[in-house]
């Protein structure tokens, strides 16, 4: 009986720890970087993400510092990150939220089922970091169908994907100086993450196994 007993304690212990570990690395893999501000900070603590930026350019040809640029001004990183609430009656009731924009890419309900159906990725979650940026990069590919816009051009990528393809044609960016400003912002934070990570990408490319010898 006493074996029974202390047979199911350990098995307690392990389902508890168990539970503890998936929920400790759940919150890691969600929670912003630390370190923002520098996109080698970035992937140096979460490597997961370089590793989907990396699938994200091979797919779309789009490069890695554009699209995590303009990630940073829509949610600063933050997986479940939702636009402000809407409020009537002047002001005093609550009244959902100003658009349907949720999630790391910020990506509207329409324009994230319009990828789920053109990719195939029927499973892909807006606050799933890998689906996040391969949207991305299929939004930015499309940019550059549509509108011609260079994939590299993080200033005229940010205005289309305010806008919209339809949205940019119209100039409508035109009537927001707001938005010209952000976007230059955007565009200003693209060149900086670009120059920082092409002094540590050979470093971050190596593997497990080469990096236990540095």
């Amino acid at each position: 009986m006493f074996y029974k007993f202390k047979l199911f304690v350990i098995k307690c212990k392990y389902f508890f720890v168990s539970a503890f570990l998936i929920v400790f690395l759940s919150a890691c893999s969600t929670t912003p970087p630390k370190k923002a501000e520098n996109l080698c900070d970035i992937f140096y603590e979460k490597r997961d993400w370089f590793y989907a930026a990396q699938d994200m350019n091979e797919k779309w040809g789009v490069p890695i510092h554009v699209p995590m640029a303009m990630m940073y001004q829509e949610s600063s990183f933050k997986h479940d990150a939702k636009p402000p609430r809407d409020y009537i009656l002047f002001g005093l009731i609550p009244w959902g939220r100003v658009s349907t924009a949720y999630g790391y890419s910020q990506a509207k309900t329409m324009t994230w089922a319009d990828y789920k159906r053109e990719t195939g990725n029927n499973s892909a979650d807006r606050d799933d970091f890998d689906d996040a940026i391969d949207f991305m990069g299929w939004f930015i590919s499309k940019t550059h169908t549509i509108n011609k816009v260079s994939k590299w051009d993080a200033n005229l990528q940010y205005l289309n994907y305010h806008e919209g393809w339809g949205g940019y044609k119209r100039r409508s960016y035109r009537a927001k100086p707001w938005l010209v400003n952000v976007a230059k912002k955007v565009d200003a934070r693209s060149k900086r993450y670009a120059s920082q990570l092409r002094t540590c990408k050979d470093d971050l490319d190596k593997s497990w196994f080469w990096r236990l010898f540095d």
